[in-house]
């Protein structure tokens, strides 16, 4: 009798918040914690043996990032799909400001002042758009997901948010935006033929996109595909990552003792290459052993999304995880030379507040779905549509 008012609870969500705290993953937690932890030392390192200015601020942006997390966590999914179109249409004003009034570095307009923060709208629709799409998909049959008409709002959602990503510019957050939401209407049911089409599109369409590529970006295509064309130019920050990677070995060369980065050979070595730094110091084992940490955290999620009873969570938390998945993969075949640079910091590790942030508050979505698994919600996403 007990068990059945405790299993009807936990369907409606009638959880207190000591019951949710005690329901949080905390062994995700600590996996979170390791890696931002040897994000901190090689911060440390990276300033040369000093906590400032990089190490100690990105202590405090973890902390702050870590009760976000925990507050993100403790709300009810339900309330996460019903105001998921509003935070989407708040992203979106945001992205449409930053063309308006945004602030500009390093030749991309990209943030927006808030006087406290340095906002980048394209990080805080990563969450967006992973919520808006498992709005839409959440309650539609396998048949609805299959109809092209069903599939051209989402489309509109996906690429209206890509075109602003694309302008400021941004490539690396605009291929992560579409293939976060390329992962979730895999798992929502879309048909592979659309896949498959709009693949073959979109390689047909190289030879027109690149018209529109800035000069830049068709550099770093250029460099990826021959790195020595320009080995003091436009080349440089991925010849000497390679240089930085070959001679850390096997085991590395010690803790602060990196040639490469610690003789300034080694450009944005506290934020894009920071895992060359990492690897030149600890070698493949160091590189190796942090790979290994983010597969755990990719297990975690993928499990979540596969533990939870309802759409909306497996939707959600495969949208998550597989935008973690492309941090990682991204930022570390870049500093390999296995795809052209783009920009995109590594996960917990490189310096910046706001990839934390919103690293911290996805993992708090897959927090609250994974505590709220066994909520009902309805097709329309109601809480007594059951």
């Amino acid at each position: 009798m007990a068990v059945d008012f405790l299993s009807r609870r936990l369907r409606r969500g009638e959880m207190s918040l000591g019951e949710k705290l005690w329901a949080v993953s905390w062994s995700l937690v600590l996996l979170i914690t390791l890696i931002s932890s040897i994000g901190f030392l090689m911060l440390y390192s990276a300033a040369d043996g000093d906590w400032d200015p990089w190490a100690s601020r990105q202590m405090t942006r973890y902390a702050v990032g870590l009760v976000m997390m925990l507050v993100v966590a403790m709300i009810d999914v339900r309330q996460m799909i019903r105001y998921a179109y509003i935070f989407y249409g708040i992203a979106l004003v945001f992205l449409v400001a930053v063309e308006i009034k945004g602030t500009i570095g390093m030749g991309a307009q990209r943030w927006i002042d808030l006087g406290f923060i340095q906002l980048q709208p394209s990080e805080v629709m990563k969450i967006a758009l992973v919520l808006a799409l498992g709005r839409y998909f959440h309650g539609a049959s396998i048949d609805e997901s299959r109809r092209l008409s069903f599939l051209f709002i989402p489309l509109m959602m996906v690429l209206v948010p890509v075109g602003l990503v694309m302008k400021q510019p941004d490539l690396g957050t605009a291929l992560m935006l579409l293939m976060g939401a390329a992962a979730i209407a895999f798992v929502a049911g879309v048909r592979k033929l659309v896949f498959i089409v709009t693949i073959g599109g979109g390689i047909a369409a190289i030879p027109v996109a690149w018209q529109f590529l800035h000069d830049y970006q068709k550099n770093r295509v250029l460099i990826f595909l021959n790195p020595e064309r320009d080995p003091l130019g436009a080349g440089y920050h991925i010849t000497q990552s390679k240089i930085a990677l070959g001679s850390g070995g096997i085991f590395g060369k010690g803790y602060m003792l990196g040639s490469q980065s610690h003789l300034n050979f080694l450009p944005e070595h506290q934020t894009d290459f920071i895992f060359t730094m990492l690897s030149e110091e600890f070698g493949m084992v160091g590189g190796m052993v942090l790979l290994g940490l983010y597969v755990l955290v990719l297990v975690y999620g993928y499990v979540i999304a596969l533990r939870s009873r309802h759409h909306f969570g497996r939707l959600v938390a495969m949208g998550i995880t597989t935008t973690f998945f492309l941090y990682v993969f991204i930022n570390s075949a870049m500093v390999m030379g296995l795809i052209p640079v783009v920009g995109v910091p590594l996960p917990l590790i490189s310096y910046g507040g706001t990839a934390m942030m919103t690293l911290m508050i996805g993992f708090g979505v897959l927090m609250s779905v994974h505590i709220h698994r066994n909520v009902q919600i309805g097709h329309r996403g109601g809480y007594d549509d059951f």
